[in-house]
């Protein structure tokens, strides 16, 4: 059983709370486009920060538990990716500027740390309690996966999110970007601006996605912990990870098939981890170094395959796949 001390707890979450508050600062500060050799050296100092709390982690804790942190990063790494599928499609279907993305990332990955801490105290609470919340873990994953991999060459509607057919019931909104505030002021009246509706957006698909990756996780770890850092580490470089690779998500053709695959076997593993405990402990279970070597094959497999279709199809073109079917998107606005 992993023990981690208030003092620790308070540590972590105030370096997590520095490092955003530096892209909040910047994002308010200075807003540009971020270019490419900008957008890497974040990408790689994310990963460095990451990587670098893994290895004090492993030292401090030991190897089984250094393990389950990589595993647990690199799961929600992979699904991060697909948030970005879904981020490059709000940008464009919203035609928010340039200068403004780095500011609208940075709030939602906000955004995101607050849902996914809700939703981490709330299953660790639940797997504490009540054993078979494994199994049903398990069977969400399964189901998520079968929906992923049927839609996987769809695109999610943003125009049709419910949050933001509400927003726009609910508030008027200006034409126009306004100098990327939220709201503003008209003839006296005060308005919303389309970037409250890109929040809104944004702040729905991390609800979706949270609901996925929080059982993901933990099915290479059970401590509370190791999910938080987890999410957290790799939520904290999405935004520089977007500016990097936004040109090339387009190859990644096979993506939604592989995080499929992933999240269908960590479905497996939850289940058998819930017949080995409550119903025969000869079932076998899956070791996380298994876990993370199945991981990482997936997405070398996944990635490899993707550049190969691209190279020898360029006209083929990578979704990030959807959950609902499509007659749903044909809803009215």
């Amino acid at each position: 059983m992993l023990e981690i001390s208030a003092l620790t707890w308070i540590a972590t979450i105030g370096l997590i709370i520095a490092l955003l508050a530096v892209d909040l600062i910047l994002a308010a500060v200075r807003p540009h486009k971020v270019g490419f050799r900008e957008a890497t050296a974040w990408s790689v100092f994310y990963i460095l920060v990451a990587v670098a709390f893994g290895v004090w982690f492993t030292w401090q804790y030991g190897g089984q538990f250094g393990t389950e942190y990589f595993a647990g990063y690199i799961v929600e790494k992979s699904l991060s990716v697909d948030n970005l599928f879904v981020f490059v499609i709000i940008m464009t279907t919203f035609a928010v500027p340039e200068e403004h993305q780095h500011k609208v990332l940075t709030f939602g990955i906000v955004l995101a740390l607050i849902m996914r801490a809700i939703f981490i105290a709330l299953g660790a609470t639940l797997l504490s309690l009540f054993s078979f919340m494994f199994l049903l873990f398990g069977l969400l994953l399964i189901f998520t996966a079968v929906q992923l991999f049927r839609h996987r060459d769809e695109d999610p509607d943003v125009e049709n999110n419910i949050m933001v057919r509400t927003a726009r019931r609910m508030f008027p909104t200006t034409d126009t970007y306004v100098g990327g505030q939220l709201f503003t002021k008209v003839d006296g009246r005060r308005l919303a601006t389309p970037l409250f509706v890109v929040l809104l957006a944004i702040g729905s698909v991390d609800l979706l996605f949270a609901l996925d990756s929080i059982p993901a996780v933990f099915g290479v770890t059970e401590a509370p912990y190791i999910v938080f850092t987890a999410n957290a580490f790799a939520l904290l470089g999405l935004r520089a990870l977007y500016f990097l690779v936004k040109g090339l998500l387009d190859r990644l053709v096979y993506l939604s098939t592989g995080l499929a695959l992933i999240l269908a076997f960590i479905g497996v593993k939850l289940i058998l981890h819930w017949a080995h405990v409550d119903i025969d402990p000869r079932v076998p279970e899956i070791s996380t170094a298994v876990s993370l070597t199945v991981i990482i094959g997936v997405l070398v497999v996944v990635t490899v395959a993707s550049l190969v279709k691209t190279r020898n199809d360029p006209s083929a073109k990578a979704h990030p796949g959807s959950l609902r079917a499509g007659r749903d998107r044909e809803d009215p606005v």
